[in-house]
């Protein structure tokens, strides 16, 4: 087990002082910015202002290579079963490798994928693609969730800057109040309905594209509305979707090998590839490819999702943080932070290693944060002078087209600031102007926001989230906990199952009671 292994033990010793290490006082070294950063083209990381010597980093380098990661991460690259509890690969990386790199038996279905993500995306975009009654698309609703809303949102949201298609409309919540009040807005003749699912069952995706394409058979006097070109499919399940009623050549689809989560690379990233076009999209897998290489090929101490997962471990394990924000000065990442909460909590967040054991370390941490400069207006308070110890990624783009000089200078200073003032702290004239300092973080760069840099930052996310789970043993690519509440929904409205005096008193007072 992990917490037994010399690395372990070395660096609980380390620990032990931890809490007590001066992060400013580490900068007597001068060579220090220069061995706790990293740049790799595109993305810029600054890990120097953390609680981390150099024998801490190489304690947790040993810890890495204790755990086999190199053996792991080509056990991942080259399609192994790594998601251990569903017999699966996880073939991700796979997606956007360029088409000389594809693993045999995947190679076919990733590259008629992509054919028909181009020709469809571009026949929409151009106007080629037409609805019902002879008219092109407008308006694309885009209806799926968690896996299937998350990553495609994220994506369409931080490329803005890019945006030269139909306007698109996403649609996750079962609260019929986000459809019904969508749908008067739009016109029916010019709007797409995407349905995005793995399985095709999902709840609130079917109850949600029932609703809009109910609404679309009336709008059109369609008898059967999935099967008009005003309606397209993305699945793992093309049966499934078929049966529903969507005809097999307006359907893009993708292997149960690739989680929901891990998705965006596949077809599910359909509504931001008309957005922003497949020249762009392709840019995105080219960012994430670049990342896999350097994931692949660098050596830990040059890795940066290397370096990332083992801080990370660091804080989670040694000196019992709880969370991890992440605050990026850019409101159009305000997404990433959801998709981060997604990609880590549901990849990272359990209690059973790979062996079938109950963990015997803490694993995944609460990811949360906000854009900057909102964010400092809100829980900076806590950060400063609050009592719980949260690292923190700062993300800021250096170059921004959609922004001019004097916001930008506003905006970067601030988050340099913030940082700065997180780590030296102040002393007051009395308590309450005592910032405490020696508060942990991280500035993470990016030249600009591009589809190929931000397919880097999410692919270098993937792959922190990857290193942790393999120092925790655990299954990344798995999410058995959220099946439970499902299950229970399904009773609860079809009348079935046990339920205790709390469950039973709440359902009569909202009128669900079977």
């Amino acid at each position: 087990m992990t917490t037994t292994s010399p690395a372990w033990h070395h660096l609980q010793s380390l620990a032990g002082n931890g809490n007590e290490i001066s992060i400013s006082s580490l900068f007597t070294d001068s060579t220090r910015l220069n061995r706790f950063s990293l740049d790799i083209g595109g993305l810029f990381l600054d890990f120097s202002k953390h609680r981390v010597t150099p024998e801490i980093l190489s304690a947790l380098i040993a810890l890495a290579e204790e755990k086999s990661l190199h053996k792991r991460i080509d056990e991942l690259m080259a399609g192994e079963i790594v998601n251990t509890s569903e017999g699966r690969a996880a073939l991700h990386t796979a997606l956007r490798r360029p088409s000389e790199d594809l693993p045999d038996g995947f190679a076919d279905h990733i590259l008629a994928e992509r054919k028909k993500l181009a020709a469809l995306s571009t026949k929409i975009r151009d106007g080629s693609w037409t609805g019902h009654t002879g008219k092109p698309i407008k308006d694309v609703i885009n209806i799926g969730i968690g896996g299937s809303d998350l990553g495609p949102k994220m994506m369409t949201a931080a490329l803005r800057e890019f945006h030269d298609g139909p306007r698109i409309h996403f649609i996750s919540n079962v609260d019929g109040a986000e459809i019904l009040s969508l749908l008067p807005q739009l016109d029916a003749e010019q709007t797409l309905i995407s349905i995005c699912s793995k399985t095709f069952t999902t709840q609130e995706t079917m109850l949600n594209a029932k609703t809009a394409l109910t609404w679309l058979g009336e709008a059109l006097a369609l008898d059967n509305p999935a099967a008009s070109p005003q309606c397209v499919g993305i699945t793992g399940s093309p049966e499934k979707a078929e049966a529903f009623g969507i005809p097999g050549d307006q359907l893009l689809t993708f292997r149960d090998s690739i989680g929901g989560r891990y998705s965006t690379w596949s077809s599910i990233g359909f509504p931001a590839c008309l957005a922003v076009g497949y020249e762009c999209f392709s840019e995105f897998l080219e960012g994430g490819a670049a990342m896999d290489q350097h994931f692949r090929e660098a050596e830990y101490e040059k890795n940066m999702p290397v370096l990332m997962g083992l801080l990370g471990v660091w804080y989670n394990n040694f000196l019992g943080a709880q969370s991890h924000a992440v605050i990026p000065y850019c409101q159009r990442l305000q997404l990433f932070v959801d998709h981060l909460q997604q990609l880590d909590m549901e990849s990272n967040g359990k209690s059973a290693t790979l062996d079938n054991q109950a963990a015997t370390t803490d694993t995944g941490p609460i990811i949360w944060g906000q854009t900057g400069t909102n964010g400092q207006h809100a829980f900076f308070q806590l950060l400063h002078q609050g009592q719980k110890l949260v690292p923190i990624d700062f993300i800021g783009i250096k170059n921004d087209n959609l922004s001019n000089t004097e916001h930008h200078r506003v905006l970067l200073a601030n988050m340099v600031a913030q940082a700065q003032a997180l780590m030296t702290g102040k002393s007051g004239e009395d308590a309450h102007r005592y910032y405490p300092g020696n508060r942990p973080s991280s500035v993470l760069l990016i030249e600009e926001l591009t589809p190929r840099n931000l397919g880097m930052l999410l692919a270098l996310y993937e792959h922190k989230v990857f290193v942790q789970s393999v120092i925790w043993s655990i299954n990344p690519f798995d999410q058995w906990g959220v099946e439970l509440g499902k299950q229970l929904a399904t009773n609860i409205l079809e009348g079935r199952g046990e339920k205790d005096p709390s469950t039973q008193a709440l359902l009569e007072k909202i009128g669900l009671a079977g």
